[in-house]
């Protein structure tokens, strides 16, 4: 078990977040996102858009939020909380933000290596690995658990939970497969070496009670994007990667039955469908949808149930890396694009809220992200109370944690 962290440590972070929660009362002014690093206060409108953008998280190291499918969310004493990363010069820690006060608080001790980024808002712990190693800490108490140790045969890495969390789950890589990842660090220089490889892998569960192993299934297609629905606590979402326009990407299991399923299949040359993730229900998955790619750009969404489909097209500028859904299912949001990605798109950078309008989305620019570098992808997630727009960002130098009010400001 870790040791809990000091109270010392824990004061000092408290009066961090004690001056982002004194920050809206003296930072209203209208600033140009990104012109200074940092910004002159923890909040300002966005001259660009007029809206109201706010950093969560204090200048004391790399700070991110998780990846756009992975839930940081649950709730707290008082009201909601979001997990997140920290990095410093001592290592990664996992962190916690109360939305309401904006006091952070460290979750975990450092480590020189940590992933996994899962919330388990029932059992209210935090699941994450280090190494070969899952534990899981308890968000009030701060007691951490061993759950499983992954044999010297089978190292791999957990990515998701099932919707009643006694199930983690994700996907096992070969050791040749592992060995390109180390010489070709670069996603430009292992995604089509590895594609090419078709070299096996495996979906599997640990049980996050005693830590039961289950291989579920095993192909030479490179699976990936594991993610178990929110709903249905045996249905696991995966995908076939691989470049996008040469591979049925979508796929589900039901980790009972082993029954695979194709969500999607394609319909023409080069047509592409990718980051997918479940809307809140678990009835839908969505998916960045392109006919054909960089052509024509929409946000697909197929009903699990009739295997019908909803397409919203956008523009080229609106193409986002990641969209998301707001907890209602009413609206959703892109993290915009650069002019380098899949769309080529020559004014894409900017935080995005879609509201549906027939067949199209009708789109508003929340955050202008000219200054942002999109090496860090921003990955959005809607506020429990759908309110704001949470994401990642670089443009004070630095990663950090924003939001965005989803209303404008007053003038």
């Amino acid at each position: 078990m870790f040791a809990a962290p000091s109270h010392r440590r824990l004061g000092i972070l408290a009066v961090l977040g004690g001056l982002l929660a004194g920050a809206p009362a003296r930072a209203q002014q209208r600033l140009v996102t990104g012109s200074q690093q940092p910004m002159p206060a923890a909040e300002w409108i966005d001259q660009d858009t007029g809206h109201r953008v706010r950093r969560l998280t204090p200048l004391d190291g790399d700070n991110a939020s998780f990846y756009f499918h992975n839930r940081p969310f649950l709730a707290g004493r008082g009201g909601e909380r979001m997990v997140f990363y920290h990095t410093d010069a001592r290592g990664k820690q996992l962190r916690l933000l109360d939305l309401k006060t904006h006091e952070v608080t460290p979750l975990t001790r450092y480590f020189p290596k940590v992933s996994g980024e899962i919330v388990a808002p029932k059992l209210r712990e935090v699941f994450y690995q280090t190494g070969d190693s899952v534990y899981a800490t308890h968000v009030d108490t701060r007691r951490t658990r061993l759950v499983f140790v992954f044999p010297q045969d089978f190292r791999a890495s957990i990515t998701t939970l099932n919707a009643d969390e006694t199930q983690l789950g994700g996907a096992w890589s070969s050791d040749a497969e592992k060995e390109i990842s180390r010489q070709y660090p670069e996603k430009k220089d292992y995604f089509r070496r590895i594609y090419e490889a078709r070299l096996p892998r495996t979906l599997f569960t640990v049980g996050t009670e005693g830590g039961q192993l289950t291989k579920l299934f095993t192909d030479t297609a490179w699976l990936n994007h594991v993610q178990f629905s929110p709903t249905d606590p045996h249905l696991l979402m995966f995908c076939h990667e691989g470049p996008w326009e040469l591979v049925d990407r979508i796929w589900t299991i039901d980790t009972k039955t082993k029954e695979v399923k194709l969500v999607h299949k394609r319909t023409m040359e080069r047509e592409i469908a990718g980051h997918e993730w479940f809307g809140a229900d678990g009835k839908t998955i969505w998916f960045d949808h392109q006919l054909p790619r960089g052509a024509t750009f929409f946000v697909t969404g197929t009903d699990l149930k009739s295997g019908k489909e909803r397409k919203y097209e956008l523009t080229r500028d609106e193409w986002s890396v990641h969209y998301t859904t707001a907890p209602d299912q009413k609206t959703f949001a892109g993290d915009g694009g650069y002019p380098t990605s899949v769309a080529h798109s020559p004014n894409g950078q900017w935080i995005y809220l879609f509201r549906p309008d027939g067949s199209t989305f009708k789109a508003e620019k929340l955050v202008n992200l000219a200054r942002h570098n999109y090496h860090l992808e921003p990955n959005v997630h809607f506020s429990p109370d759908g309110k704001w727009l949470i994401f990642r960002a670089n443009f004070e130098g630095q990663s950090q944690v924003y939001a965005v009010e989803i209303a404008k400001a007053a003038s």
